[in-house]
């Protein structure tokens, strides 16, 4: 509700209003949509299942069909999609009218996790657009400057991307794209058994992507950053003539602060506030895209091989993406995959129960992520002029952060740390 005011506030529909649209005109992720019909399928029987599924489809040929009879030609969203929200919304109303007990509130679950998936991404489509309206000022070139210490890696992996062509650009392009799809698919295997034993497990990869959801653009707002393909390029270098979607970006070179990106690095100087326009969402620290890739990476590790080699290509493609898109520093990812890991300790250390481990790896995994976001904004210029010492320095901090959490999660999975809160020491009785 909050969402929908403030973006009605600067003129747009905010994310209940958007969804409301979908019912009706064609969705702008009918994948999303589908995705979240079979999060919603695995309290289903598999007949059910096949009803469902196909109901689906049935009603989004009907939509196409009235659409090609009124000659209506979609150019702003997909031709599917309105199928799969149409049943989630009827089996909410099957449960309220047609079932009770546990039964309903399985079904009522489903349906929730359902709408929680595609209700998250229209809320992060309304931050990002908060973002571009409320904060007129951004960090890039703090950011920009300490990744010196690193090698400059969106640069590197820029002017390799681009000379992969238009195959690898495009290859690329999908991976980074259908994320949701991937995170599904882990999210199916981890609830495969919910059907059969009436519950959901305790912890499963939706949780986490929710969590990340919901914070991550807090830090939006705190550390606003466009990054190196809008603040140091046109915002369309190698999209046109090799992207499937360049017809939908929007150059922005009269903002950025010189046309570099990928070709030329930044010179190392004193960084400062740089405006920048309306339009482009400052969703760049810490990324989001690496911090969801990497919950993926983290719950397929208890898959079967295919799973487990899966979520290590989407991570490795991901990663790649991100930086050769010219859509992140590589400051953003060691922040990022920090920022998954604080989330999940904090998940994991809730089902275990909040035990002094819990408690110092979450504290730990957070004193980390601000020290970043302090070193990338108060102490970019030294980081950049010493590299051999900084640079290392940044790899060994998420190198930490790495150890801990599998040394502390390793430990609760085999049982050798108990499962107890923290309690007060008693006092001795006389």
């Amino acid at each position: 509700m909050a969402l929908e005011l403030a973006a009605r506030h600067y003129g747009q529909p905010g994310p209940i209003t958007t969804q409301a649209r979908e019912l009706i005109f064609p969705p702008k992720s009918g994948g999303v949509l589908y995705a979240g019909l079979a999060l919603m399928m695995v309290v289903l029987t598999w007949r059910q299942r096949f009803i469902a599924l196909g109901a689906a489809i049935g009603i989004d040929v009907v939509f196409s069909l009235i659409r090609w009879t009124a000659d209506i030609r979609v150019t702003d969203g997909h031709p599917f999609g309105n199928g799969a929200l149409w049943v989630i919304l009827g089996c909410a109303v099957i449960a309220v009218t047609h079932r009770t007990g546990p039964d309903r509130v399985l079904l009522l679950k489903g349906v929730g996790l359902a709408l929680l998936l595609v209700t998250g991404r229209k809320t992060g489509d309304a931050w990002l657009f908060i973002t571009a309206k409320t904060r007129p000022m951004v960090l890039d070139q703090y950011v920009a400057t300490t990744d010196h210490a690193l090698g400059n890696p969106s640069w590197l992996l820029g002017r390799l991307v681009t000379a992969c062509g238009p195959v690898g650009f495009n290859f690329l392009d999908i991976v980074y794209g259908q994320l949701p799809v991937a995170a599904v698919a882990v999210a199916l295997y981890q609830l495969r058994h919910v059907a059969a034993e009436r519950r959901f497990p305790r912890h499963h990869l939706v949780r986490t992507f929710l969590v990340i959801g919901l914070v991550g653009p807090v830090f939006y707002m705190i550390f606003p950053v466009v990054g190196p393909l809008f603040a140091y390029g046109t915002g369309a270098q190698h999209w046109e003539g090799v992207s499937l979607w360049a017809p939908h970006m929007a150059p922005s070179a009269q903002w950025a602060a010189a046309d570099l990106w990928p070709r030329t690095l930044p010179p190392i100087g004193v960084p400062h506030h740089m405006p920048f326009d309306h339009i482009t969402p400052r969703n760049c620290m810490p990324s989001l895209h690496t911090a969801w890739a990497t919950a993926i990476f983290i719950h397929s590790r208890k898959g079967p091989r295919a799973l487990r080699h899966a979520g290590t290509f989407w991570l490795i493609a991901t990663l790649t993406a991100t930086l050769g898109f010219g859509y992140h520093y590589g400051a953003d990812l060691i922040a990022g995959v920090v920022f998954t890991l604080t989330i999940e300790a904090a998940l994991r250390a809730y089902d275990h129960g909040w035990d002094w481990s819990g408690i110092h790896l979450v504290t730990y995994g957070a004193t980390v992520f601000t020290a970043l976001l302090l070193s990338y904004r108060y102490r970019p210029v030294e980081m950049a002029l010493h590299p051999w010492l900084s640079g290392p320095l940044l790899l060994l901090a998420l190198a930490s952060v790495i150890y801990a959490y599998v040394r502390t999660t390793t430990a609760w999975d085999a049982g050798t740390l108990p499962t107890r809160r923290p309690t007060a020491p008693q006092p001795e009785l006389i």
